[in-house]
């Protein structure tokens, strides 16, 4: 392994583990053990690495980790149909937040979103992400196709989001009162029926 993937491995560690305002240069590199230069070398900065480590988690373990049901969420489409795609990844979410480094990273994602408002260069970092997620979110609910429109591919995608933070925060403060994926289908149903301009 390289010092490049070192460091990435190493603030994932750190990120998990410490946070991400409690993490430090000193810290990633002594995780990767790697000297601190190679951070500004392969990175550019601390931030950089840390936003390339949170995408690699959301990539490699909450994306694989909410797939893993009965394969892949286009295979779960393919067979049971977006409906029940929807539903039963909400409940992969939710019993994602078991898994304690799952929980861990949702616990930074929170956390990121709280520093927005004082930190404009992480802002400007993560906003880079933003289109790649919600179109992976679109599809990975049932919402849309891999082949639809890119515009309804954002917009579905930003729904889900918004849906997602809401119900991962519902979930992790108080889990008795997170909707399950049939409620929330049932919920959408009714206020697009209320909503719909034939209404």
């Amino acid at each position: 392994m390289g010092n490049r993937e070192a460091l990435i491995d190493g603030a994932k560690a750190c990120l998990l583990e410490k946070g991400y305002s409690r993490t430090t240069a000193r810290d990633i590199a002594t995780a990767a053990g790697v000297s601190l230069a190679a951070i500004g070398y392969h990175f550019g900065s601390k931030e950089a690495l840390l936003t390339e480590a949170m995408r690699t988690l959301l990539i490699d373990e909450w994306a694989t980790e909410v797939a893993r049901d009965d394969g892949t969420a286009t295979d779960r489409a393919a067979v049971r149909g977006p409906h029940d795609q929807f539903v039963a990844t909400w409940r992969q979410i939710i019993d994602s937040l078991s898994n304690p480094r799952l929980r861990a990273l949702w616990a930074v994602q929170f956390e990121v979103l709280s520093l927005c408002a004082t930190m404009p260069e992480l802002v400007s970092d993560l906003s880079k992400l933003q289109g790649e997620a919600r179109e992976g979110l679109a599809q990975m609910f049932g919402g849309v196709g891999p082949d639809a429109d890119p515009e309804e591919l954002q917009a579905v995608g930003s729904l889900m989001q918004a849906l997602l933070l809401g119900v991962v925060a519902q979930a992790m403060f108080d889990p008795e009162s997170a909707p399950t994926g049939e409620q929330l289908a049932q919920s959408l149903r009714s206020v697009a029926d209320r909503i719909s301009p034939s209404a």
